[in-house]
């Protein structure tokens, strides 16, 4: 594999496998990682300068969320994401993100629409400056408050979990030509639909931004040929 990864900074406030965990799933993100690649437990402990238990428990970890597979007498493999995978997550997401967006309708605290408008004008800010890094971050936040305010802990558990299993690919597809804009777009229709307390109208919004995020992830994976 090469030395690509990063030796581990030993955080005192964080598990060592946690640590591990992360610098794992960052790089397979990045693609430093690469899907069907073969992980080895002793190279992967000696690049990140540390023992093989915390790597076998963070490999353990990547495995329930979807980011390698452990294949008897073969080995660990970075996985691999076809189309029919990505078509399986997302109808499982479309329900459960309706389901959120529906939830939140009903039970989101003045403050916190507040603080959804806010970050859609922050990430409307960080689209003009073409700061992907920031629009990705806030991306990120702008839908954790949108699970957090349907006050549902095992249905953002569940949620995470699936947004887990297609994050390598979040970067491609708001790359893809015109999504940016539309991202915006579609999370403000979100946004007012909960501020109108119009649940019908936030489901078919919810839906929506599905749909698009669906399709557009499949015309950049076969942009991408992958």
């Amino acid at each position: 594999m090469g030395n690509r990864l990063e030796p581990i900074k030993i955080d005192n406030y964080q598990p060592l496998r946690e640590t591990v965990c992360e610098a794992l799933r960052d790089a397979i993100r990045r693609g430093i990682l690469e899907p069907g690649e073969r992980l080895m437990e002793v190279q992967l402990a000696e690049e990140l300068g540390i023992s093989r238990t915390p790597v076998r428990e963070a490999i353990r970890k990547l495995e329930q969320e979807g980011y390698v597979i452990m294949l008897p007498r073969r080995g660990t493999y970075v996985s691999n994401v076809s189309v029919h995978d990505v078509k399986e997550i997302f109808e499982i997401r479309t329900a459960l993100e309706t389901l959120s967006i529906v939830l939140a309708t009903m039970r989101i605290e003045p403050e916190e629409l507040e603080k959804l408008r806010a970050m859609l004008t922050e990430i409307e800010g960080h689209i003009e400056n073409n700061d992907m890094e920031k629009i990705v971050a806030t991306d990120i936040k702008f839908h954790g408050l949108l699970y957090q305010v349907s006050r549902n802990e095992r249905l953002v558990a569940i949620i995470s979990n699936l947004k887990e299993q297609l994050a390598r690919f979040r970067t491609l597809s708001m790359s893809y030509p015109g999504r940016l804009q539309e991202t915006l777009e579609e999370h403000r229709a979100m946004v007012e639909a909960i501020a109108a307390g119009d649940v019908d109208l936030a489901r078919d919004a919810a839906e929506r931004h599905m749909e698009q995020a669906e399709e557009t992830l499949l015309k950049a994976m076969r942009k991408k040929n992958i």
